[in-house]
């Protein structure tokens, strides 16, 4: 097994992931990093409290996306939804937003942008990242994406 996969095995981040990425999303947070690195903040669903994660955002046709590498079940898609797309999202400023749920016959074409600009992503989507659309076309409902829709000023 992948130390990658080891990380966030069953789905979930273990103790280490959690660890790295608190490290991870503080940097993002600070525009240490190429602006497509992001976190993401969001209410916990249970908790209320501010639940912070770093995230691969990704660009196609103007259009800003974050998608989730582990899944429906990843405890921030579960926290989007529950705040009804609500979040923040930060790379040295921070900025409102509301994430839409892309329906799975619009995924493909943001599932191979996102894998071509997410390594760590590829140990747990199971397409190849120069796979033809019809492949991502067949996993896209596994892998939910958000569109990023900016609050008005």
């Amino acid at each position: 097994m992948s130390v990658k996969r080891w990380l966030y095995r069953g789905g979930r981040p273990n103790r280490a992931a959690r660890f790295l990425d608190r490290i991870t999303a503080a940097l993002y947070a600070r525009g240490i990093a190429p602006d497509y690195l992001v976190t993401l903040t969001v209410a916990g669903r249970r908790s209320g409290k501010a639940i912070t994660l770093p995230l691969v955002m990704v660009v196609v046709d103007g259009e800003s996306y974050v998608v989730s590498m582990l899944g429906d079940n990843a405890n921030w898609v579960r926290n989007v939804r529950a705040a009804e797309g609500r979040a923040v999202l930060r790379h040295g400023r921070e900025e409102s937003v509301c994430l839409v749920e892309v329906e799975p016959r619009d995924r493909p074409v943001v599932l191979r942008t996102y894998l071509r600009s997410a390594p760590n992503a590829r140990t747990h989507v199971p397409v190849s990242k120069d796979a033809p659309l019809a492949d991502f076309a067949e996993v896209a409902a596994e892998y939910p994406v958000f569109r990023v829709v900016r609050d008005s000023p």
